[in-house]
């Protein structure tokens, strides 16, 4: 009898196998949970419907958020099929914006582990820890160390939430399985001292290493993860702007790793730019592209528009002269002496410019991309210079969360008679100018990066490359209907995004086969076959 209580017990608090008040009045007996449970056998639609009743009673989305992350902690397939229910609705609690305000209360709001936390002491020891994960057939790790989140700065262990959020659009955007997936806060310490001071706070109260050790530490991590998990491909996300461009290179032609804040980030504005560019009738390799921002997303995307203009026949050099970065102390020019390596291939025989419509003004940019998480940096002087040098000004302030984008959406279309096409990091609502409604895009990584982990979870590649990111975004743009272009989208509407995301991944993945990277057989029709991999929030007939 014991032995039978812990069981049904534990049935109950195992979040894969729980069905909860969907378990059929046989199965109850069966599985000895007669008791334990309410008379009425719901449906998975009507256990939606009362979760959707609970999220509405909710406050704030912050506490929304905090509701589904212990939805998800109780019946998996239950959380899932709600998030896939309505996207467009449940993205934004569950990332980006409500992710911020997750982030910056994350030792207040706690409430159970999600994932695992590794610390910088626990080197030489990797992959026994890695061995605790009960789940042995891992595809995918999302790891952070807290150094760069959103436009939050370093914020250490509160950034845990992040490739929590990460992964869960792996699943509820692309469908892709949700037990291969795990999230790692990887511990370094952190500079920021108010969080050090907070007796709530759950990370190290250390500074972090020095970059050789940090390399040193991300050596082995990587070499245990492959060993406790053959195959894995990492995804490393949100680590500091110095790290994310250095451990990239260090990695990305000898192990299955990609970081979605440089690659994912350019893909996803690349799509928005590609939209933009068949609405003119133009092509990539005839703009001029001024990046306002030069950390590791303002340079990853350059990187990765020089690659997409080489691609259209120019050479490197040609394509990198078409391409200016504006940062905290100007813009980058030949006389600066402050520059990194990866600046000083964008820093042109220009003339000093501190103001950012001085450098307009000087670059005459077609395009206008906000990576400096500044609030108010696009301002009118600088979004009528864009107008003044071209009748259809492309401007891009991407940086997120909502107060830190360096203009609205309104503003863009007020300062430019409506004739800018906008895209954002996160939703502004639509904007009417002179009776003319528009809808401005969302350049949020959620349209790439769980596809591209689709493709890889289908593929299986060697290697994982810019230009598999480059064919994502091309998949992408061509979503886009001629209608919608009409409003002013740049990319596809997201009430049914887990369709446009298994196009996006059979674009890619069809790239991957063609390149000769996958390591599978090509299948026949390459769109089906991966539609059959993908997860389905339903209850199984083998009570899980």
């Amino acid at each position: 009898m014991t032995q039978r209580i812990h069981s049904s017990s534990s049935l109950l608090d195992n979040p894969v196998a729980n069905r909860g008040t969907a378990f059929t009045e046989l199965e109850r007996q069966e599985l000895g949970l007669e008791g334990l449970l309410p008379a009425g056998v719901d449906t998975l639609e009507m256990q939606i419907s009362r979760v959707l009743g609970h999220l509405d009673a909710k406050p704030s989305d912050i506490e929304r958020y905090v509701y589904l992350l212990e939805l998800c902690d109780r019946n998996k397939t239950l959380f899932y099929a709600t998030l896939m229910s309505d996207p467009a609705r449940f993205v934004p609690i569950v990332y980006d914006p409500t992710i911020a305000d997750a982030c910056l209360t994350y030792g207040h709001i706690y409430r159970r582990p999600n994932g695992m936390y590794l610390t910088k002491h626990m080197k030489g020891r990797f992959a026994e820890v890695l061995k605790n994960w009960p789940v042995k057939d891992i595809r995918f790790v999302c790891v952070s160390s807290g150094g760069r989140i959103l436009g939050l700065g370093d914020i250490g262990a509160n950034g845990a939430p992040i490739p929590i959020g990460k992964l869960q659009l792996y699943t509820a955007c692309a469908a892709v399985p949700p037990d291969c997936l795990l999230p790692i806060h990887f511990d370094i310490g952190t500079t920021n001292a108010a969080l050090r001071a907070d007796p709530l706070y759950l990370g190290l109260r250390d500074e972090p290493p020095s970059p050789d050790e940090i390399d040193a530490l991300v050596d082995e991590f990587l070499a245990a993860a492959n060993k406790v998990f053959p195959g894995v491909c990492v995804h490393f996300e949100d680590w500091k702007g110095t790290d994310a461009i250095r451990l990239l290179a260090r990695y990305k032609d000898t192990h299955l790793v990609y970081n979605d804040d440089i690659q994912g980030t350019a893909s996803v504005a690349l799509a928005g730019l590609s939209t933009a560019l068949q609405i003119v009738g133009q092509r990539l390799s005839e703009q001029r592209i001024l990046f306002a921002g030069a950390g590791s997303a303002g340079i990853g995307i350059a990187n990765m528009m020089v690659e997409a203009m080489q691609l259209e026949g120019l050479s490197e050099a040609d394509a990198r002269n078409r391409i200016s970065l504006f940062d905290v102390n100007g813009l980058i020019q030949k006389d600066r002496t402050d520059l990194n390596a990866s600046q000083k291939v964008y820093a042109h025989d220009l003339p000093p410019a501190p103001d950012l419509a001085e450098a307009i003004e000087s670059v005459k940019p077609t395009v206008l991309i906000g990576v400096s998480t500044v609030r108010g940096l696009f301002t009118e002087q600088a979004v009528k210079a864009m107008a003044k040098h071209v009748d259809r000004p492309i401007i891009f302030p991407l940086s997120n969360p909502t107060n830190k984008a360096e203009c609205t959406p309104e503003e863009a279309y007020t300062w430019t008679d409506g004739k800018a096409l906008v895209a954002c990091g996160v939703q502004f609502p639509d904007v009417t100018i002179k009776g003319k409604t528009f809808h401005p895009g969302q350049a949020n990584n959620f349209y790439i990066f769980p596809a591209v982990g689709l493709a890889v979870y289908a593929t299986k590649p060697k290697r994982i490359t810019d230009a598999m990111f480059i064919a994502a975004a091309q998949g992408s743009a061509d979503q886009v209907s001629q209608a919608d272009r009409d409003q002013g989208m740049l990319f596809p509407r997201q009430n049914d995004i887990l369709q446009t995301e298994i196009t996006t991944a059979a674009r890619t993945a069809e790239y991957i086969f063609d390149q000769g990277l996958a390591t599978v057989e090509r299948p026949h029709d390459i769109r089906a076959w991966i539609e059959a991999m993908t997860y389905k929030p339903v209850y199984g007939a083998d009570g899980t």
